[in-house]
């Protein structure tokens, strides 16, 4: 049996797009992944494109032999689309290898630890700042404080434990969502010099507030800091919070030590390394103690390789959670990941989203009070509907 197509779906998600990887078999098994081609990332496409040659004729059952092919293809130039091109030929290639034995994923990667695993609801708040956004999933815009208040109460109406947003400002003449370090508009407030000023300490202090009183005490509420300060603003923010009893603060910084250095001097756990690739941009992070958490994106390393990250965060004694803000497919991909691993801290999964998300796969994520529970369909345990994705042709 050797791999005999490849091909490339795409289909309009409303803010972004979905993107599908297709590898088929001589024998007629066929594997999906699913891959990330939105923020940042643009390019992926081609990338995989110019490595179909090295993989057509390869064997499906052998790819730790493929991987180490692409990435020596590739060494001058890691990380990066590189290695995102390579992770979603690897995960297609895990749906195909369960397909033909009959296993699901996790069955391939030591069988399960757990089949229930706790979520929490990714980007609360952040895709209601758009009136258009808003609309499309079905929501009211956020406007005020007291509409953060009414959604952490449907968070917890919704069964979940755990919610994560970013920063809100409703201090301005419009409500903002505080985005300095990705430019995401020009001459974004704060960029680029990344400073936490006394205003917008002072916006986040009521937006905490605010998701307290709606979602209760218990709620765990994770704030992702992302990219958006430097170690001075990431502290302050640390120390202003508080009081709030806040599960985790996520942030983004390609310094190990400086890392290490604000996790020392914070009283709250520290998340990080979504935006790295591979056990060698991982090590250094361990080495230097830099993280509580350890955030690792399957669609960008794939699963095989997120798993050995897993394993080397566990001879840290270091749990780990995957950064999944995608579709289903790639929610089904960081599931079969989170079963097989024994240091798992949580899942993220975003719950505001277009009304056709549950028909692009054959078997959308079971959720029940909070907990995505798996199931022992073989591969991921669900397909593309290729005709669903065709309906929602990407908008030019």
């Amino acid at each position: 049996m050797r791999i005999d197509h490849i091909e490339t779906l795409h289909c309009d998600a409303g803010w972004r797009v979905f993107s599908y990887l297709k590898i088929g078999t001589s024998d007629g098994v066929v594997g999906y992944s699913e891959y990330n081609e939105s923020y940042g990332s643009r390019g992926v496409t081609g990338v995989i494109e110019a490595m179909t040659d090295a993989v057509i004729g390869s064997d499906p059952m052998a790819h730790e032999a493929l991987f180490s092919r692409l990435y020596a293809m590739t060494r001058q130039a890691p990380g990066g689309i590189n290695a995102q091109a390579i992770a979603a030929i690897e995960n297609a290639i895990f749906d195909v290898k369960g397909k033909i034995l009959g296993l699901p994923v996790y069955a391939l990667l030591g069988g399960p630890v757990r089949k229930k695993l706790p979520l929490y609801w990714s980007h609360c708040g952040t895709y209601l700042f758009n009136e258009s956004t808003a609309s499309l999933i079905g929501q009211p815009m956020l406007k005020s404080l007291d509409d953060i208040a009414a959604l952490g109460e449907r968070v917890r109406a919704s069964g979940f434990n755990a919610l994560k947003c970013n920063l809100y400002q409703f201090s301005g003449d419009e409500p903002t969502i505080h985005f300095p370090g990705f430019a995401r508009t020009e001459n974004h407030p704060g960029a680029p010099e990344l400073n936490a000023d006394i205003g917008l300490i002072n916006d986040l202090k009521r937006q905490m507030q605010a998701f307290r009183d709606g979602a209760g005490g218990d709620m765990g509420i994770l704030v992702d800091l992302n990219f958006n300060f430097k170690p001075e603003g990431y502290l302050q923010i640390i120390r202003a919070l508080e009081e709030f009893g806040l599960f985790w603060y996520e942030m983004d910084i390609f310094n190990p030590e400086a890392l290490a250095m604000i996790r020392r001097q914070a009283n709250v756990p520290v998340a990080s390394c979504e935006s790295l690739y591979g056990i060698r941009e991982f090590r250094p992070y361990f080495s230097a103690q830099a993280m509580d958490v350890a955030i690792i994106d399957v669609p960008w390393n794939g699963i095989w390789q997120s798993y050995k990250i897993a394993a080397m965060a566990d001879a840290h004694e270091v749990n780990v959670a995957p950064h999944n803000f995608y579709g289903h497919l790639c929610s089904m991909m960081s599931a079969h990941f989170c079963a097989a691993i024994p240091n798992f801290r949580i899942m993220e999964i975003d719950i505001d989203d277009v009304p056709w998300k549950d028909e692009l796969v054959t078997h959308p994520p079971r959720i029940e009070n909070g907990e995505l529970i798996l199931s022992e369909r073989p591969g991921w345990g669900t397909d593309i509907d290729e005709k669903v994705v065709a309906a929602h042709p990407v908008r030019t």
